[in-house]
């Protein structure tokens, strides 16, 4: 078996007969390197040749290793001076089968650029002459192919073990039993049908067909067992690879004499003992070969972790010409509930430990804008997208966090094909970030990246297994990986809170209002889209974190949101919003406070739903009782028009005197009666946005005014309110 490693600059003279049929081309410095990845059988050596991945290679240029420990010429010959221990050869014989089922399953799936795979028949199983080397995948292949040639032949023997077996042997009951005479007729109780002894030949096939059940499993080959024995599975199987299987082969080898009897027990004996003297007849050249292995890269990571086809009707191939290699919809970062967004990954086939240029980082920024187009695009021609995805908030301009990473190929220290390995790169710069304006998180400009690696030989096995149900488990698991890491990246970088008006704020008016101090920091990410997301740079660039978040408390309630956490876990239960129609009648009951007492109120309110007018014992104030009593709103505002309203509960206010006081809002502490009115808490009325200058420029704003509500209500709202 001769191995080379694709794109290594090898001497062309030490591997000019190795190459015989391959057209890599001697550049003037005498080296010579293959861009092909597979298997093909070498004419002139007589022998077969494995092209393996570059990912095989570790170190710099002029000094890659195989596993980090061999020049590549060291191993180009196996059966010459072989320096690989015995895992690295076990590994080695088994790595190109896995690398010959991932061509296949590229091969066959038509949605791939089948112009890169080069294939010719492999050879079969036959009398001719000997190979000098053979490999565990001549085994496996071979096995295959007899299964297939020798249908009739299996058949045969199951119809002649089978033949007779109810048939009573006359001779032997008459000889051996008694019988009981009636009607002068004897009759046998117990007769003797023919026995069936241990039949070798039985044994064979289902030693047979337990190894292709063993190697469909294992490897992904298609399994076309015909014959219904109860084949040899799990452990009991392990202990035939671990030399039982040679042991009881051997037992029964002479038990055989038909040429295809022998032809199957020398297959089986050479799949236990990993030989690599199977006689194959090689008529012709064949090869499998794929050009440019990291297409085939591309299509097993797209495979396990990418959507296909696309999402909302996209292409792989951009209007730019650039070509993206995955793209998903999946959980966004922020909601935690099933709110969508685009994830975009980039596969990156290098050698161990390549870094990535600053060509791949741009590109990558590149793919993420014009996802982000075609997505506005959509809505822009007023329609929607399949997935749900809107990147744009039509309140905010912010635009949904893209997650955008790249994911590199790694070998396993322990040449593990169970670990996945995938996790944040070790590679120096894993992270990054590009954007216009500072501490803007929120804003179509800024743009993340980030970089994970993954076990080469996981994602390679599982692709060439091609289970659809373990392919779609390990999707689920890598995606929400992903959401979770970048999600802990974000959160060491940045401070997010969960945002929502405080009642009587319109919070959309505010934010028009206040656009270009919270633009790019706030966004709508969940179902409910009065509540909003806000995102603000731990570092502090701009040095106004703290004066944002103030003005933004005045009006909205701004707590601690964790990335993924539901927003109604740290913002207080609000009352159902009910719009209203006011009408010329309908009186508001407005009460004046400002800076904490105006905080203080509303949240006593929202407490205890009363609010006391103190009155004065003089028949002047008396005379106000019955006017006061035909209030529909209670309101608490401030100077800047800030307020909260309540419906009264309709009852009617009442009279108590300063000793039945309870804890409420009152206008004035000491007086001797109050008039108190109870509010309506389950619901409160949406008047939108309202101006108190009549009662604030008056001469006794601190005072409670009883006022037509329509005095208060801007005019655009007002004709909001008529439609």
């Amino acid at each position: 078996m001769r191995i080379l490693i694709e794109e290594y600059q090898y001497n062309a003279a030490d591997v000019k007969d190795i190459l015989h049929g391959i057209d890599a081309l001697e550049n003037v410095e005498g080296k010579v390197s293959i861009h092909y990845v597979g298997y093909y059988y070498n004419v002139l050596l007589k022998d077969c040749v494995f092209i393996l991945p570059k990912v095989l290679l570790k170190g710099d240029d002029g000094k890659e290793l195989v596993f980090g420990k061999y020049r590549p010429e060291e191993v180009a010959n196996l059966d010459e001076n072989n320096p690989l221990n015995s895992i690295e050869r076990d590994f080695l014989y088994k790595f190109a089968v896995w690398i010959y089922r991932a061509i296949v399953v590229y091969k066959n799936d038509k949605r791939n650029d089948t112009e890169i795979v080069y294939y010719s028949q492999i050879a079969q199983v036959g009398n001719g002459r000997r190979r000098l080397s053979n490999t565990y995948l001549d085994i496996l292949l071979s096995l295959i192919q007899f299964n297939k040639d020798n249908q009739n032949f299996f058949f045969t023997i199951v119809k002649n073990m089978h033949s007779g077996l109810n048939k009573i042997n006359w001779m032997r009951t008459i000889g051996t039993t008694n019988a009981i005479i009636q009607d002068g007729q004897p009759i046998y109780l117990n007769p003797i049908n023919k026995k069936r002894q241990i039949n070798f030949d039985e044994e064979l096939l289902i030693i047979f067909f337990s190894i292709l059940n063993y190697i469909g499993d294992a490897y992904g080959f298609p399994k076309q067992i015909s014959c219904q024995y109860q084949l040899i599975t799990g452990q009991r199987f392990e202990t035939y690879l671990n030399g039982f299987g040679k042991t009881r082969l051997r037992q029964i080898k002479y038990k055989y004499f038909s040429d295809k009897a022998l032809q199957l027990w020398q297959l089986c004996f050479a799949f236990f003992d990993e030989a690599r003297q199977v006689y194959i007849t090689t008529e012709k050249r064949e090869y499998l070969l794929v050009k440019s292995f990291y297409v085939v890269f591309e299509a097993i990571i797209d495979e396990l972790v990418g959507d296909n086809p696309l999402p909302d009707g996209m292409e792989k191939k951009q209007e730019d010409g650039k070509i993206v290699d995955h793209l998903f919809t999946a959980q966004s970062l922020i909601d935690s509930e099933a709110k969508q967004t685009y994830y975009i990954g980039d596969s990156k086939y290098y050698k161990m430990g390549h870094e990535l240029g600053s060509e791949s980082v741009y590109k990558q920024y590149t793919y993420a804008r014009n996802v982000i187009q075609c997505n506005l695009d959509i809505f822009n021609d007023g329609e929607q997208t399949s997935s749900g995805v809107k990147l744009r908030d039509d309140v905010t301009e912010g635009y949904n966090i893209i997650p955008n990473f790249f994911i590199s190929a790694k070998l396993n220290e322990n040449l593990d094909y169970s670990d996945d390995g995938i996790k944040e790169t070790d590679r120096e710069n894993k992270r990054h970030k590009k954007f216009q304006f500072k501490n803007r998180l929120f804003d179509r400009d800024t743009l993340l990246l980030f970089h994970y690696d993954v076990n080469f030989l996981f994602v390679l096995s599982l692709y060439a297994r091609d289970n659809a149900a373990q392919k779609a488990e390990w999707k689920e698991k890598v995606r929400n990986k992903f959401r979770k890491e970048i999600q802990e990246w974000l959160q060491k970088d940045y401070d997010f809170y969960a945002m929502r008006a405080r009642p009587g704020v319109n919070g959309e008016e505010f934010i028009k209002h206040n656009f270009k101090e919270v633009v790019g920091k706030i966004y709508t990410p969940f179902k409910d889209e009065k509540t909003y997301s806000l995102a603000l740079d731990n570092k502090d660039p701009e040095g106004n974190n703290e004066a944002i978040k103030t003005m933004l408390s005045e009006f909205f309630y701004v707590e601690p949101c964790r990335l993924g956490q539901n927003p109604e876990d740290v913002l207080p239960a609000t009352a159902a919003v009910t719009a209203v129609s006011p009408t010329d009648n309908d009186l508001a009951l407005c009460v004046t406070k400002e800076g904490v007492h105006f905080d203080n109120a509303v949240a006593k309110m929202k407490q205890t739903g009363k609010l006391g007018i103190a009155l004065n014992m003089n028949g002047a104030t008396l005379q106000l009782v019955e006017g006061f009593t035909a209030a529909k709103y209670l309101i608490i505002h401030n100077k800047s028009n800030k307020y909260a309203a309540f419906f009264v509960d309709g009852k009617g206010p009442r009279l108590i005197s300063a000793n039945e006081m309870t804890d409420m809002v009152t206008t004035k502490k000491g007086a001797s009666i109050y008039l108190v009115y109870n509010a309506e808490l389950n619901v409160i009325p949406a008047l939108g946005e309202l101006d108190f200058s009549p009662i604030t420029k008056s001469g006794d704003s601190y005072s409670p005014h009883l006022l037509p509500i329509k005095i208060l209500i801007k005019e655009k709202d007002i004709e909001a309110h008529k439609k």
